[in-house]
Parts: structure tokens; C-alpha cells; sequence
């Protein structure tokens, strides 16, 4: 969902849907410059559990070292909507990374985590996560995911610490929550890190 908001966003036509392309490394692929930076959004065609074979074909392909990749992907500890993004670190149980950081070799890579928070009562986390999200969370969805898209954009474009710095402040529940009677306040910010950062 948040990579095809960023492909029309790379393609320049938000709104004009996305044209992923096959790829012989196993990913869908649209390519184009988000802020003036050209980037790659891939779209593996693997099961979630196998994106680790993909995901470092597609890397090969266009030389870029792991520290260059940003991995967008849902996290359950977090609340739902909430954005959080991260240099390196663990898999926390979520098997699609644990399959990125063998194929890579390395857990030193971006991630841009989007909170669906964690399961009611006794439900089986493997459960929650492949289950259609509920009416009230549907209705939240185009802006939180939009939102997600724009903190990874701030996250190439800006470097981690300003995305951070943006979009770690507010939980999703402050943003939906309606202020001075006009609804939910969209953030107006906008990956490449530097050369600090990759130190």
C-alpha cells in the first residue's frame, strides 16, 4: 500500500495509479525521483516470509549497499497508524525481515515500521496480521498511509533524524484526533542518509 503511494509519487502522478514493471530479480519495480532523488521502489513477488532472496537480487542489480535500502513493513508493536523509523536492529518475530537480513547478510538497513498494534484477548498474532483491517481502521487508512509514505520520503530525502524528528512526535491517535473542529492535521514534510549517518 505505502510503496504504491510512492511509486506514483517517484512517477511524478500521484493519483494515476502505479505501473510496477517485472524484474528478473524477483520484484516489481517503479522507478523514478522522489524530490529529485532517483530511487527504486520494488515490490517483491514472493511470499512476505521469502522477500529476503528478492530483496538482495534487487540490490546486487543496482550495486546499492543494505545500509541504502529502506524496508517499509507493518509492526505490531505498534499502535496502530503510528510511524516509526530505525538504522539496523532486530527482526522482533517478523519473519520477512529475518529473511532480508540473511539474504543480506547484514540487519544494517532502513526500516520504516507502520503500526496495526497488537492482537485483542488470545488472537494468534500470525492471524492478525493476515486478517482485512476493521471498518473504523479502513476509514483511518488512506491518511495514515499516506502519512507513512511521507515520512519515507522525508526519510530519502532529509535523512533519519528529520524524519524522526517528525514523524516520532505524534502518535496516529493525536493525528486523527479532530483540532479546533478541522479534522486531522496531514503532515506537509517530505532518503538518502548522510554521511554521518552511515557511520
Amino acid at each position: 500500500m505505502v510503496t504504491a503511494l510512492l511509486a506514483e509519487r517517484a512517477r511524478g502522478l500521484p493519483g494515476a495509479g502505479t505501473r510496477f514493471k517485472p524484474h528478473r530479480s524477483g520484484n516489481d519495480i517503479a522507478e523514478g525521483l522522489l524530490d529529485g532523488v532517483p530511487v527504486t521502489v520494488a515490490w517483491p513477488r514472493s511470499y512476505m516470509n521469502l522477500a529476503g532472496r528478492p530483496v538482495a537480487a534487487l540490490a546486487a542489480f543496482y550495486k546499492v549497499p543494505p545500509a541504502r535500502l529502506v524496508v517499509v513493513h507493518d509492526e505490531l508493536d505498534i499502535p496502530f497508524g503510528a510511524v516509526r523509523l530505525k538504522l539496523g536492529g532486530g527482526d522482533n518475530g517478523h519473519n520477512g525481515l529475518r529473511s532480508i537480513t540473511q539474504a543480506l547478510g547484514t540487519r544494517d538497513y532502513y526500516r520504516v515500521r507502520f503500526g496495526i498494534g497488537r492482537p485483542p484477548g488470545r488472537m494468534d498474532p500470525a492471524a492478525f496480521v493476515l486478517r482485512d483491517f476493521t471498518a473504523a481502521e479502513r476509514k483511518d487508512l488512506p491518511f495514515l498511509l499516506d502519512r507513512c509514505a511521507d515520512a519515507t520520503e522525508t526519510l530519502i530525502t532529509q535523512g533519519l533524524a528529520a524524519a524522526q524528528n517528525t514523524y516520532h512526535a505524534e502518535t496516529a491517535a493525536d493525528l486523527l484526533r479532530p483540532r479546533n473542529g478541522s479534522g486531522a492535521a496531514a503532515a506537509e514534510d517530505r532518503w538518502v542518509p548522510d554521511a554521518e549517518e552511515e557511520q
